[in-house]
């Protein structure tokens, strides 16, 4: 039964400043809609519980994207369009603008943010995985203040994060710090694009004389939350990329994975299939001439 749109409120302040007062009144009141891709399926599934919304679509004070000499900054009303646009991400962070690639239809790319994605908490969102290999920074903002917190920080659990009831997700920082890294990004789904994840990783490394001197791997679909695959990188952190090692990762992956069984797959399809995706990776660094 889809929902009637006279049972819920919504309101859109004029500002950043405004909306953060609004949040501080009355905190827990309202439920942020940035892009509202997610939000209005819900709607029109008849199954959105929030019955009052707070726009932030419109400001353009979180739609921004930073660059210095270190670092990149992207505001959380960035869309997915624009990081697929920029250049700077094309060239340093090309495992985020894949995953801008497979974020929905191109309408959903040209509307959904990357905050909205983060702060929804999916375990199945497709920028997560990237964010958590590049080791991204987020400023939380309230009326109260800011705090920068690291994104493997963020979530707590399914559809749970630390974000208090009266802050915001301000932006999304990349250290500019990964020249001469080798990447790999892959999802499984149904289809490339406009599906969710089955399992998708997104990874990168530098290797130094045949030997793995840094590592960082960003999964999905593989716990009730993104997860960075730490246990993983750290069976591989060091070794030469050989069969021994393969195997090692292998079993990493399969021990700190806890994926669930559910319409799109199985638990022991999603290990697997993750499994075989890390030593894809890492066959890759053998031959990646990048």
């Amino acid at each position: 039964m889809r929902s009637n749109a006279a049972n819920y409120d919504l309101i859109a302040p004029p500002s950043l400043e405004a909306v953060l007062a609004v949040l501080a009144s009355e905190p827990g009141s309202y439920t942020v809609l940035a892009g509202g891709t997610e939000i209005m399926v819900a709607l029109g599934a008849g199954r959105l519980s929030a019955r009052r919304l707070i726009s932030i679509q419109h400001l353009r004070e979180l739609r921004f994207l930073s660059a210095s000499d270190d670092t990149l900054i992207l505001g959380a009303g960035t869309t997915f369009t624009d990081i697929r646009r920029d250049a700077i991400l094309a060239s340093e962070f090309p495992l985020l603008v894949q995953a801008a690639s497979w974020t929905g239809s191109i309408a959903n790319q040209n509307r959904g943010t990357l905050g909205g994605n983060i702060v929804n908490g999916s375990p199945a969102a497709d920028s997560p995985p990237a964010l958590l290999a590049y080791e991204a920074e987020l400023t939380l903002l309230s009326s109260r203040g800011t705090r920068v917190v690291p994104y493997t920080d963020f979530h707590l659990g399914y559809k749970r994060t630390i974000l208090a009831p009266d802050e915001l997700l301000y932006s999304i920082a990349l250290k500019r710090s990964y020249q001469g890294y080798k990447t790999y990004s892959r999802k499984v789904g149904t289809r490339k694009a406009q599906a969710i994840s089955k399992v998708a990783i997104a990874a990168l490394a530098r290797v130094e004389e045949g030997r793995i001197t840094d590592v960082r791997i960003g999964a999905a679909s593989l716990q009730d939350r993104p997860a960075r695959m730490t246990a993983t990188e750290q069976a591989v952190l060091g070794q030469a990329i050989t069969a021994d090692t393969m195997q090692r990762a292998r079993e990493a992956v399969l021990a700190e994975s806890h994926p669930i069984d559910d319409i799109r797959s199985t638990a022991r399809y999603r290990g697997q299939v993750a499994a075989n995706l890390v030593e894809e990776f890492l066959r890759s660094l053998q031959t990646d001439p990048r």
